[in-house]
């Protein structure tokens, strides 16, 4: 059998893939994990019995704009990723808009502010135990990324943890706000971030291993 006819032979039974397959995979994967860390967050944090009215403050959703803003990026890098010719992942630099709008939000919070308050308005109530929990409430939505990119074919496996993770930490950090009493940007801004930061990290080094095909 010469190579034409081999090919052929393998391609004759390959069934079309629909255009939006990646997508859906990887929204399934983000919608379950997000459940199960929304369900962790109610049983074991609980949420904010003020909620509703602070979903009417300014606070709240800047909290959400931004980490919203950073889960739609990273799942655009995430399911570039995914595929075996990601292309050029131009898009990402849209990733220091949020960043930046909160930093400005963050210093006009301190020009308002006296110098003696900046301190507790950083560090808030919970800024030891905040990046902990947004990488705890990651890895329900991680798993269930890792679960998608099984029927996926990723190359630059690295790369792609990363995105995942990163979009796991943005999505885990949007849940939290359930929880989170918080409404100083620069308190967003670092502590947050740094557990977003976190389960990028983790992505990145867990990606060659468990995302390889």
């Amino acid at each position: 059998m010469n190579t034409d006819r081999l090919i052929d032979r393998l391609a004759s039974d390959v069934r079309p893939v629909r255009r939006s397959a990646v997508s859906r995979r990887l929204a399934l994967g983000i919608v379950i994990g997000a459940l199960v860390s929304a369900g962790l967050v109610i049983a074991t944090l609980g949420a904010r019995p003020d909620l509703m009215l602070a979903m009417r403050g300014f606070g709240f959703w800047m909290k959400w704009s931004y980490t919203l803003s950073l889960s739609a990026i990273a799942i655009y890098a995430t399911a570039r990723l995914a595929r075996p010719d990601p292309g050029r992942l131009r898009a990402l630099w849209l990733i220091a808009i949020p960043v930046t709008l909160l930093a400005g939000v963050g210093v006009l919070e301190l020009m308002h502010t006296p110098p003696s308050e900046w301190l507790a308005m950083w560090l808030g109530r919970s800024w030891s135990k905040c990046p902990w929990l947004v990488f705890g409430l990651a890895m329900p939505i991680f798993i269930g990324l890792l679960w998608s990119f099984r029927r996926l074919a990723p190359t630059r496996l690295r790369a792609a943890g990363a995105a995942a993770g990163l979009a796991a930490g943005a999505f885990a950090a949007t849940v939290y706000c359930l929880h989170c009493p918080e409404v100083s940007a620069i308190f967003v801004l670092t502590w947050y971030t740094a557990g977003i930061l976190l389960a990028a990290s983790l992505g990145a080094l867990v990606g060659p291993r468990l995302l390889r095909w």
